[in-house]
């Protein structure tokens, strides 16, 4: 496992250090402030974020970033528990580094974030362990339609804009997402995608909303539209248990660059897991 979180660094620094090189020599340099206020709710229980960060922007085209979400989670009444039905507390600490090009064919986006494991394994916020990240967009706009597709490789299954997930992995996964935005008008968007992972080796789940943290379970197969997190605080088992795929669809509003709000619904197939989403951020600075 180790190794191969070696080889992912060194790859990204290679597609990275090209876009570093290019920043340094351009104009555009300055700090970014941003925030992020978001979360997920589903039969496992409601699970909000919030986010902070802070980056600084060497050009229009390159950005390293720093940040410390922090959790509130209600468990769902449907989830067996042995204690309270509220938890909260920081996440694992993350920086990163992002670069891209706006191309005549397609726009390209390569961004690598590593975490540190600050975050309460025994609430199922870490997984006590580092993790990295390393996803690559591409993306073209016709007109009012963005169709855009993503690919990455990880150590864990990370929270996106349309799925604060209601536990955490650990093990090697791959993850893929594809769809496309619709301007409905200057301040107005709608979207939709499907998203799909594929783990690979052991893996690890601790989940966020079941409370009994006293015991770990080992899995003798995959998920199988079970949801092991609602009914055991860590599950050990095949890559099959953090297999998972879905689809999203949402409304978007903002105003300019600086303020967004998203709202809309994520189906995980993988789960049989019905979400509704919501999102709120902001933006000051380069």
């Amino acid at each position: 496992m180790k190794d191969r979180v070696i080889r992912i660094c060194l790859a990204a620094f290679f597609v990275l250090a090209p876009f570093a090189l290019e920043a340094f020599a351009e104009d555009g340099q300055g700090w970014t402030f941003s925030g992020r206020f978001q979360g997920s709710s589903n039969s496992s229980g409601l699970v909000t974020k919030a986010d902070p960060t802070l980056g600084y922007s060497f050009s229009r085209h390159f950005q390293a970033y720093a940040g410390m979400p922090f959790y509130f989670v209600n468990e769902s009444s449907t989830v067996q528990t042995t204690g309270g039905n509220f938890i909260s507390g920081i996440g694992n600490a993350y920086i990163g580094i992002r670069g891209g090009v706006d191309g005549r064919a397609v726009n390209f986006m390569s961004n690598l974030e590593a975490t540190a494991p600050t975050g309460d394994k025994d609430k199922g916020l870490s997984t006590g362990r580092a993790t990295v990240d390393w996803t690559n967009t591409f993306s073209r706009s016709f007109s009012k339609v963005t169709p855009f597709a993503s690919a990455g490789l990880a150590n864990t299954v990370s929270d996106t804009s349309f799925f604060v997930r209601p536990f955490t992995t650990l093990g090697l996964v791959s993850h893929f997402d594809g769809g496309a935005r619709f301007n409905l008008s200057k301040f107005f968007e709608a979207g939709a995608s499907a998203y799909a992972v594929k783990a690979s080796g052991d893996q690890k789940i601790f989940s966020k909303t079941f409370k009994a943290r006293s015991t770990t379970t080992t899995a003798s197969g995959g998920n199988g539209k079970t949801r092991v997190f609602d009914t055991n605080a860590e599950v050990t088992g095949a890559s099959d248990l953090a297999n998972d795929n879905g689809y999203s669809t949402w409304l978007g509003a903002h105003a300019g660059s600086k303020m967004d709000f998203q709202v809309g619904y994520t189906r995980s197939t993988g789960y049989d897991l019905n979400t509704v989403f919501f999102g709120v951020g902001f933006r000051v600075g380069k």
